[in-house]
């Protein structure tokens, strides 16, 4: 399993992001290049996702499309939210989300993702390999995204004045 840890400072209420971290739209302006889409297979396809509810994202990675559904698994905001992986390509993945107000105003976002490939000692190695990097990748566009719009007026798109 492997454990990514990324801090993100954005110029911008710890409301704000933790909204926009939650939001589907965000996700996907985020994630542009893979073609991603939240789809109706299960749970929510649009706004701020709350305690218990799904979203069910369609991608291509790697040139072939996979689905994975995750669960908002714990919430206590503006400070906290989890989403846990219920079905998809990996054998687990956990993402906490953590919100504080730095002394300067700013907000810090730091993110924790877990994940682990099936396939038991091959599943290791293509994580060594290649999802590292990659998943680490991914998660910086996406807290590059969501900055950008937090400190711009950008942010009224998604969450309304």
């Amino acid at each position: 399993m492997e454990i990514l840890e990324e801090l993100t400072a954005i110029r911008a209420p710890i409301d704000r992001c933790f909204d926009l971290a939650r939001s589907v739209e965000v996700h996907l302006a985020g994630n542009i290049h893979s073609g991603e889409q939240a789809v109706a297979a299960a749970g929510v396809t649009a706004g701020l996702l709350g305690p218990g509810q799904r979203v069910t994202w369609r991608a291509k990675h790697f040139s072939i499309w996979f689905q994975l559904t995750s669960e908002i698994t714990g919430m206590k905001g503006p400070g906290y939210f989890q989403d846990t992986m219920i079905r998809g390509p990996f054998r687990q993945m956990q993402h906490d989300h953590y919100f504080r107000v730095q002394r300067d105003g700013t907000t810090a976002m730091r993110d924790v993702l877990r994940f682990g490939a099936p396939m038991g000692f091959l599943g290791r190695l293509i994580e060594i390999a290649v999802l590292r990097e990659y998943m680490k990748r991914l998660l910086r566009e996406r807290n590059e995204a969501i900055r950008r719009i937090a400190e711009s007026d950008e942010w009224r798109n998604y969450l309304g004045a």
